[in-house]
């Protein structure tokens, strides 16, 4: 029977009536399996492993083209997958020949790194993790897939949910930040929102929970470096994100370029067959990273690129991303028997199975439309979407004298920073399809907002513009040529707002730093505009991927906003916060640090046996900065202010099995209607294993008008009491708890509580 013919069939069993959608999911599975199976059973070892073959589009003047061996390969049924390619009518094109000139007719995969935004950006991952709004997290997800659906992309290589604990690991900034509860909350959001409901929805996306695992772990911060981690430190820390994404129906996961203790993650059986697929049960299929097969001869535990294909789809990495080395090297080593057909075959099944669930062989051009993709992307729902987003992931870190807002009615304002007028960097890194004339910078941002004003602008430090190299020598100049117009107008205007930070460049893939200070001469513009400003309102902004060591600033300037990259919409958000029409709510995800020194620096570390204490020399601490950090894990200030009270559990004891309410009052004690995120973090007092000083285990977007009181209810069950005890399994041990409630890691309201056998 043909694969046509096996379509019809299964399209009648499954798809028509309507009401066969419905029906068990076992059955659906077992359908779908049917007819991956009978097709399975007529392909070649050359079309199974083009299945399992990702190629990568070559971008010219006009767009992309077929690469590496093109429509030949196509015909042929060795490619299965393409990613960098885009475009409702030219994926359009490059799929009917695979669907209408291959002998079997399989549709391919058009893949695109879709990390924050497709053509409309929101927020860089690490920005939106500062909202602590995970449905709104999962809206802007949403809206990149119906935008990049509607351009021909059926799989998006995101959410990276990589727990990141070291400011100095670029890829920081794709990521949740450092806490594993907040990013496996922010993974699932991300996952619902590029895969929606029903896989079948056209304006739906295959997610890729990446990198697996602990790539955020890498050495000193150094991109694609060594990660040596104990079991223990894996499952608590790096994993859960990834069963949070697998527990949300993630379709694909990636693999990690790095190993972990001596053993690379992408030839890691233990990792994506026993553990990823055995124990959690993911039923996609796993990706290479980028060319990450053929790396496994530098790693040094591959003879040839044979060697590496056969260990990593041994392994369960089902296809391989750029290197073409399954397609190039495999077919001998399947016909001599040292690669077993049914290893080949599981690959390809999961792939196959993915193009079923997308409804590609229902309708491969289900994704091509042209009229859907110009009325879809950039709409201007999806603009005010980025720019709400925006607005909730901008922290207010310091306003002394209520600097905060502007007012509206200033006469003028200095706006001084490259930075500032640089719409490509408000994109931040890894920023699909979204252009830099369609982005809005903070300097026009402001521009708009208060049109009567005089606003006076210099860059102070040079512009960063060209290649990687020449961008990131800008931003690391000494030059300060363009210092004495910064203080002219400083002194000029009547408030003054400092951009500061990092050009986009300087964070995401390989773009690790040693130090974590501003860049270049930033530091001494600051110093010398704020001594020309004067009592003067001075707001420093800050623009970045990673935390800074901003010491200085934190001491020095009146007033300290992040507003990191926030995409499109950047301009407009800055400014709607900058002169209160929006309260600001976001809290940091990741700690800051006051030198890059005490990296990796995170909220939750183990209690040591002799904890910092002041005044002690024999114990945890530095001898010429303090321990602690400058800003800390949840941290975050508004225009109001909150007041806690009452913190009350329903029960002093529970049993390892049960549950525990937990409430307390909020108030806003301020005259502004604000929105506080309130924070649950648990501490074990007394456990069989080392625990941390406390872990996040819940919170909660509480808005309030002035003089407004909210009772938050949260509820902790065993999951937010569990271990993993010394034989590694998760357990509830009797013992004292305490909980903590209030607006940061660092503070709040506590209370005692027991677990009993």
């Amino acid at each position: 029977m043909s694969p046509r013919l096996l379509l019809i069939v299964f399209l009648l069993g499954v798809l028509a009536p309507r009401a066969a959608r419905a029906q068990a999911a076992s059955y659906r599975d077992a359908r779908e399996d049917a007819f991956v199976d009978s097709l399975l059973s007529q392909m070649t070892v050359v079309e199974k492993l083009g299945q399992l073959t990702q190629y990568t589009g070559r971008w010219t003047v006009t767009g992309p083209s077929v690469p590496q061996g093109g429509e030949e390969d196509l015909r042929a049924g060795r490619i299965g997958s393409f990613l960098n390619i885009t475009g409702a009518a030219v994926t359009r094109d490059i799929q009917r020949i695979a669907v209408e000139e291959s002998r079997l007719g399989i549709p391919l995969l058009f893949g695109q790194d879709v990390i924050h935004g497709f053509r409309t950006i929101f927020p860089v991952p690490l920005a939106e993790a500062a909202t602590w709004n995970p449905a709104l997290v999962e809206q802007a997800a949403r809206i990149a897939a119906r935008e990049a659906a509607a351009a021909g992309i059926h799989w998006t290589f995101a959410p990276m949910v990589d727990v990141a604990r070291d400011a100095r690991w670029g890829r920081i900034v794709e990521g949740s930040g450092e806490d594993p509860y907040l990013g496996s909350v922010m993974a699932a959001a991300r996952v619902r929102g590029f895969q929606g409901d029903d896989l079948r929805d056209p304006s739906t996306i295959l997610a890729t929970a990446k990198h697996f695992v602990a790539y955020g772990a890498a050495e000193a911060g150094r991109d694609y470096n060594t990660v040596d981690l104990s079991e223990r430190t894996l499952r608590e820390v790096y994993l859960p994100p990834f069963k949070a994404a697998v527990d949300a129906g993630v379709q694909t996961v990636m693999t990690a370029f790095n190993e972990i203790g001596g053993e690379p993650a992408t030839a890691s059986h233990r990792l994506f067959t026993d553990l990823l697929r055995d124990e959690w049960g993911f039923d996609g299929f796993v990706v290479s990273d980028y060319t990450a097969v053929w790396e496994l001869l530098h790693h040094g535990i591959a003879a040839d690129s044979a060697d590496a294909g056969r260990q990593a789809l041994m392994a369960g990495v089902d296809m391989s991303m750029v290197d073409g080395i399954y397609i190039r090297t495999l077919p001998p080593l399947v016909a001599s028997g040292v690669l077993p057909m049914s290893v080949v075959d599981e690959a390809t099944r999961r792939v196959l199975r993915a193009k079923v669930r997308l409804g590609l062989f229902e309708d491969p051009y289900r994704y091509n439309d042209p009229e859907r993709e110009a009325a879809t992307l950039l709409a201007p729902e999806h603009r005010a979407a980025a720019r709400e987003v925006a607005r909730q992931a901008i922290v207010l870190l310091k306003n002394d004298g209520n600097v905060l807002p502007l007012s509206r009615d200033l006469r003028s304002l200095a706006v001084i920073g490259a930075l500032a007028a640089d719409s490509v960097s408000a994109l931040g890194s890894w920023a699909a399809l979204g252009r830099a004339e369609e982005t809005t910078s903070i300097l026009a941002g402001i521009r708009q907002a208060v049109p009567q004003t005089r606003v006076l602008y210099a860059p102070g430090y040079p512009p960063a513009r060209g290649s990687f190299d020449e961008i990131v020598a800008a931003m690391l100049s000494e030059d300060t040529r363009g210092f004495d117009e910064a203080v002219r107008i400083a002194r000029e205007a009547d408030a003054v707002v400092l951009v500061l930070g990092e050009h986009r460049e300087m964070t995401g893939e390989a773009a690790s730093r040693a130090t974590l200070d501003l860049p270049g001469a930033q530091e001494e513009l600051a110093r010398r505009v704020l001594d020309a400003a004067g009592d003067k309102p001075v707001v420093v902004l800050l623009t970045n991927g990673r935390p800074l060591a901003i010491p200085f600033l934190a001491e020095h300037a009146p007033a300290l906003l992040e507003t990191w990259y926030l995409g499109t919409e950047m301009g407009p958000a800055v400014a709607d916060v900058l002169f209160g029409e929006v309260n600001p709510s976001g809290k940091l995800p990741v700690t800051f640090p006051r030198t890059a020194g005490q990296e990796p620096l995170y909220y939750n570390h183990k209690p040591t046996g002799r904890p910092p204490q002041a005044g002690q020399k024999y114990t945890s601490r530095y001898l010429d900065v303090p321990w602690t950090p400058l800003y800390p894990f949840g941290f975050g200030l508004s225009y109001t202010t909150f007041a806690y009270d009452h913190l009350r559990l329903s029960t002093d004891r529970i049993p390892r099995d049960g549950t525990l309410t937990v409430q307390v009052d909020v108030t806003n004690t301020g005259d502004r209607a604000g929105t506080e995120v309130v924070q649950l973090y648990v501490r074990d007092e007394v456990a069989s294993v080392t625990r941390p000083v406390k872990a996040l285990r819940g919170f909660e977007r509480v808005p309030l008008q002035p003089g407004q009181t909210r009772t938050v209810t949260f509820t902790l069950g065993p999951e937010d009491l569990a271990l993993y005890d010394l034989h590694m399994q998760r357990v509830v041990e009797p013992g004292f708890f305490t909980v903590y409630v209030g607006p940061s890691s660092a503070e709040g309201l506590q209370a005692r509580f027991e677990v009993v056998e």
